[in-house]
Order: structure tokens, then sequence, then C-alpha cells
């Protein structure tokens, strides 16, 4: 899915962790949402490994990367220890500092490593999505039902891994479909590998594992940081007919957590990367280069 970068497996303290790597010039670490994997970036990372060294992981949980089983609080499966990874992933690659950008889920995961590793994170991309705290803080009947999913995967186990796993294919297009502009934005490609990987009932779990992190331990910890705000420049980019564009005051939740925040809408559905790349790499290479 992304030609002329190599494929790698890194062995974090916990998991080991699939990723392509391509590029020359400064970091740049993508993280992909849900129920996606870094194949997301197929039409972005090209023109960004023209400026930048791009890496981009699939999350624990996610894709060809390792999926621990559910624990009791969901810790293994909390945005900090996500971020954990992708920290240890970097200076394996030999980068102790970097841009970061994160998608959806991955954009909670950013924020997140953003908040823990102050050091590491140069200037930070967040794409379609207000921070987690904002969504459960804003919650009203029309969120509720077009978020309803994040109520749904965060159910105590079994409940959606089975329900799930009786139709993988199913829920996983109707997702992509419900929240794009236009399903037909997917690359065939990319389609036949979030399936390959979403039919796995191991990431089936993972996920659900994710929600209910997010449901729970996230938002102790975001709790914990609200006197907190970021110092680095923060992006935010958003997709005008999404659920985020339509029902958010996108910039104004995250200057609640960073104090120098730009950006803007464009004009397509959730997953920016697919259904809006040459804006969304136009973006990013402007905001990374400094400008």
């Amino acid at each position: 899915m992304l030609p002329g970068f190599q494929q790698r497996r890194i062995k974090t303290s916990d998991v080991t962790i699939n990723l392509e790597l391509g590029g020359s010039g400064p970091p740049l670490l993508l993280l992909h949402g849900y129920p996606q994997t870094h194949a997301m970036w197929h039409r972005v990372a090209p023109a960004l490994a023209a400026r930048f060294t791009v890496v981009a992981p699939d999350l624990r949980g996610y894709g060809d990367s390792d999926k621990p089983a559910g624990d009791a609080e969901h810790r293994n499966y909390s945005k900090r220890r996500m971020a954990q990874d992708q920290v240890e992933l970097m200076a394996a690659l030999g980068h102790r500092r970097f841009g970061l950008v994160g998608h959806d889920r991955g954009g909670r995961v950013a924020h997140r490593l953003a908040l823990d590793h102050r050091a590491a994170v140069e200037r930070l991309a967040v794409l379609d999505i207000v921070p987690t705290r904002a969504m459960f803080a804003q919650l009203d009947r029309a969120r509720a039902l077009g978020y309803y999913h994040w109520f749904f995967l965060a159910q105590r186990f079994d409940l959606p891994e089975r329900l799930i796993g009786g139709a993988p294919d199913y829920y996983l297009e109707r997702l992509l479909g419900g929240w794009s502009a236009d399903l037909a934005a997917f690359a065939p490609e990319a389609m036949a590998e979030y399936r390959r990987c979403f039919r796995d009932p191991a990431t089936i779990h993972a996920t659900c594992e994710d929600y209910r992190a997010g449901a729970g331990i996230d938002l102790t910890h975001d709790e914990a940081d609200l006197a907190d705000k970021l110092a680095i420049p923060v992006l935010a980019l958003w997709g005008e007919k999404s659920g985020t564009g339509r029902q958010f005051d996108v910039l104004a939740c995250w200057r609640e957590r960073a104090s120098d925040v730009r950006g803007r809408g464009l004009p397509c559905g959730h997953f920016l990367a697919e259904e809006a790349a040459a804006a969304t790499a136009a973006g990013l290479l402007d905001f990374f280069a400094g400008a």
C-alpha cells in the first residue's frame, strides 16, 4: 500500500509493533484510527515522504501489531500505554523528537503522547477529532446517536465482540460508509486490507478494549491533566461533512487543551487522508514545515 516504504517490526517493552518506514528528513509519526490500519495513509504518506522520514505503524491491537488481552481496568489499551509504544518505537528508530499526526483513535493516542512525553513532540496534528473529555462532556441526543459506537464498543466483554464477529465485513463497511461522504473514496486495495485485519477476532476484541479504555481510564488520565495545556503548535483538520465538523466547534475544543491552535475544515467526511488526500497532505506539509 505504500510504494517505496519498508516494512519493519519493532519490539517495545510490551508489544511488537508493525510499521512502514519511508522518506528522508525530519521524523514524522502517523497514527491511524478505528477501524483501520496504517494503510489509511497510502494517499498521503508518499507526499509527506518527499520531505520527511515517515513512520506509519499499526497501533497495538490493530493491523499486524500485537494484540494483548484485555484486563479489568483496560490499561492494556489506555492511550497512555498505546502512546508509550510509539515513543519506544521512535526511539528504536533513532528519533527522540518528532512531528506527530493522529486520526480518530490515533489522534487520541497522539494527544496523550504529547501530554506524557512533552520533550518528544515538536508539533501535533489531529484529524477529525475533539478531545475525549469534550466528547463525553458535550453529549446530547444528536451526538449520542451519531457516536453510538462509543457506547456499544465499550460494553462489557463479550457483547460487542460476539455481535461484530458474526458479520465483521458488514460492520466494517457500515462504519466506513456511514462516516465518509462516499464509500467509493476508499481504494479497493485499502478496503481489502481493512477487511483482512478486521476479520481477526483478536482485533475485534482489542478495538473494543480501546473504546472501553476511552470510557474509563483515559478519562481519569485526562481529568488529571486539565490544568496543563500543550504549549506546542497544534493543527486541527476536520471533515465539514463529518459528525465532528457538524456537531462541534473543533478549534474551540482544542483551544481548551492547547495554547497555539490553528486549523480548518476540509470538504469531506471523517476520513480526510482518503477522501481529501491532496488537501490533507498540503495542510500537513505546510504545518510541519513551520508555516
